[in-house]
This record gives C-alpha cells, sequence and structure tokens, in this order.
C-alpha cells in the first residue's frame, strides 16, 4: 500500500542532475577537454559511491559489537551485511578492468593537470581501512608518515579522531575473548589439544627422516620449518613466548581471543559454531579482497605510468605493491590454518560440552 502522500519521480529520487553534471573534467580548463578524463572521473565517482554503501554496511555491524552482549540472532544479519561487502569488493575489483581500457598515453593527456591530486586524498577508502583495523601504527613506514600530510587540515582532524575509535579488529578482539568456551570444568581441551599436535607434528617429522628421494640439505630444511612450527605451537599456549612474538609482529590478537577463534575454527561444524566461523570467514574475505584491490591498482598503475612517481608524489607501483604486501589486517585468520588439526585427530569433545555446542528440543514423555 502506498505510503508516500507526493509523487516520486525516478530522476529526483536519485539526484541525477547532481550526478551526471558532476563530471568536470581539468584538461578543458586549459586546452581541448582529453577524451578519457571523463571515463577517469566516472570510475573513480563510481568507487567512492560504493565505498559509502561499504561504510554503511559496517557501521551497522559495529554497532552491535558495540553492545556488551552479540546475541546468536545478530550474528545472522552481520554474516549477512558483511557477505554484501564482500560482494561489492569483487565488483570494485572488476572494475578496474574498465580503467584499463584507457592507454598510458590516453592518460598522459591529462594526467599533468591533475597535480598533486592523489588516491591517497579518499577520505572514505582511508576510513575504510581504519574502520577495518589499519590504524597509523600498523601501517607500512611510508604510510606511517604521509597519512596525513597531503590532507586539508578538515579531513586530517577528521581521520586523526577516528583513529582513537574502536575499529573492528577491536570489536571482534573483545568479542572472541568473552567466549565462555575456553574453559571447561573437568576436560583439559588444551592438553589434550597439545598432545594431538605433538603427535602430528612427531609424524611430520618421520615422513620427511624416511623420504630417500631428497637431498640432505633439503630435508634439514624441511626439519627446520617443523621445528619453526612446533615453536608456534608452544607459543600459542604459553603467555609468555605468546607475548613476545606479539611484540615482535608475530601475533596481533591477543592470546585469548586467537584461542577462541582457533576452537571455532576447529569445531566450525557444531551449530552454535557455524555463524561465528562464517564471521570470521567473511573477515578474512574483505582482506583478501582489499589485498586483489591493491595488487590490482598497482598493476595498473604500473601499466600506466611505468617507473614514474604519482600525482600525490608517492614512487608509484613500488610504493602500492609494498601495501599489498604490508597493509594487511586479519594476517591472524589467515595464518589460523597453521594451528588447525585433521578431523580425524580432534580431541572427542565430552557430550556435557556438545550439549552446549548444538541444539536440543526436549520432547513431552
Amino acid at each position: 500500500m502506498q505510503k508516500n502522500t507526493s509523487p516520486c519521480y525516478y530522476g529526483d529520487y536519485l539526484q541525477l542532475d547532481k550526478i551526471l553534471t558532476a563530471q568536470a573534467p581539468e584538461s578543458a580548463k586549459y586546452a581541448a577537454e582529453a577524451h578519457d578524463e571523463t571515463l577517469f572521473i566516472i570510475v573513480h565517482q563510481v568507487y567512492e559511491l560504493w565505498f559509502k554503501q561499504i561504510l554503511h554496511e559496517l557501521a551497522a555491524v559495529q554497532q552491535v559489537f558495540a553492545a556488551e552482549q552479540v546475541k546468536d540472532e545478530q550474528l545472522t544479519g552481520i554474516v549477512h551485511k558483511l557477505k554484501r561487502v564482500i560482494t561489492i569488493q569483487r565488483h570494485l575489483n572488476q572494475q578496474i578492468a574498465v580503467m584499463e581500457t584507457m592507454t598510458p598515453q590516453d592518460f598522459m593527456s591529462f594526467r599533468d593537470y591533475l597535480v598533486p591530486a592523489s588516491g591517497f586524498q579518499s577520505i572514505q577508502f582511508k576510513m575504510l581501512e581504519i574502520g577495518l583495523g589499519l590504524k597509523s601504527e600498523f601501517r607500512i613506514d611510508f604510510d606511517k608518515n604521509q597519512f596525513y600530510s597531503r590532507l586539508n587540515e578538515k579531513d586530517r582532524l577528521f581521520l586523526q579522531q577516528l583513529e582513537h575509535a574502536p575499529s573492528l579488529f577491536e570489536r571482534l578482539e573483545q568479542w572472541l575473548e568473552r567466549m565462555p568456551f575456553l574453559e571447561f570444568a573437568d576436560f583439559s581441551f588444551w592438553q589434550m589439544y597439545r598432545q594431538a599436535t605433538d603427535t602430528m607434528l612427531a609424524n611430520d617429522k618421520t615422513t620427511v627422516q624416511s623420504i630417500e628421494q631428497i637431498s640432505v640439505a633439503e630435508r634439514e630444511l624441511q626439519l627446520a620449518e617443523i621445528a619453526r612450527t612446533e615453536d608456534q605451537f608452544r607459543a600459542l599456549l604459553d603467555a609468555d613466548q605468546y607475548q613476545q612474538l606479539q611484540q615482535q609482529g608475530s601475533f596481533r590478537l591477543s592470546q585469548k581471543a586467537l584461542l577462541s577463534a582457533l576452537f571455532i575454527n576447529l569445531y566450525q561444524e557444531e551449530p552454535m559454531f557455524n555463524l561465528p566461523y562464517q564471521l570470521l570467514t567473511c573477515l578474512t574475505d574483505i582482506d583478501e579482497q582489499l589485498t586483489i584491490w591493491r595488487y590490482k591498482h598497482a598493476m595498473m598503475v604500473q601499466r600506466m605510468l611505468g617507473t614514474k612517481i604519482g600525482t600525490g608524489g608517492s614512487s608509484g607501483h613500488d610504493y602500492l605493491k609494498r601495501t599489498t604486501e604490508k597493509n594487511r589486517i586479519y594476517t591472524d585468520l589467515f595464518n589460523m590454518a597453521t594451528f588447525l588439526l585433521p578431523k580425524h585427530a580432534l580431541p572427542v569433545l565430552p557430550p556435557t560440552i556438545k550439549r552446549q555446542l548444538g541444539f536440543y528440543f526436549a520432547g513431552q514423555v
């Protein structure tokens, strides 16, 4: 049933008069308008519109996690919103192909009119990175020094204030730390987990030592890798060792949060962990799509600029390549596979705990 009291007209609703007249090529101010500058503007405007939608979805997710308790039924909406973000990101990554229909010479026809404008100045993209958890302290050194230098005072102050607000990473860490399944009454899960991992790694050693077709150097290399994995497993369950590795940058999540995330991954098929597992997977996917976006952007810039510097003063392709490798957020979730066990080697959960992790309906006798 109609609820509006005045007619709604398509063009007015979408404010197309503003959107379709918002393309003003700089080249036209100085010479003949460069044909491909309109494409360049529209692609970036579309990026910014999608960034706005992503921020809209993440704000709703943040609002739920800001509460002292996150109800199970709320996780359904959170996962749905995060999956929407991932779908948008995939679309954005494909959109780079549209930009690549422009040749380097087409870009050169208007590029020098844009100095010193740069993608550095995309406030929404910076809001996205900060909101997800990529704050200044976790950026590459160039970013730490240059992150705010190319912004006007208003934008700089806004983002600096945003740095002090809890990010989604921090909210996730707090939520994981509240998980009630790290301590069980008479069931020593982590002791059994340690025994299972010791057995798994001992079997790996035996396998490597029994292979005759590899050289001594290769065998030593594989055994050294197993030894490093053993150190990580030991640190995972030792507070002092974990803290030391955390200070070195090997881990970012707190030990308690990482153990909760690991437990969710190990027993992801338990009904209670289905949605938490999907949530962790979504955050991994979002980080992966951001990495893909940076990589594709870096490759596009190399095609367009070669080794030239960017209009914002960065080293162009080299800078973007470094951000692809280093500006990651949820690496702890990516590295979770290090600590997983095969399903057949998982400690068997007692019936009382299985009952807590499942859904049971009591029928009348």
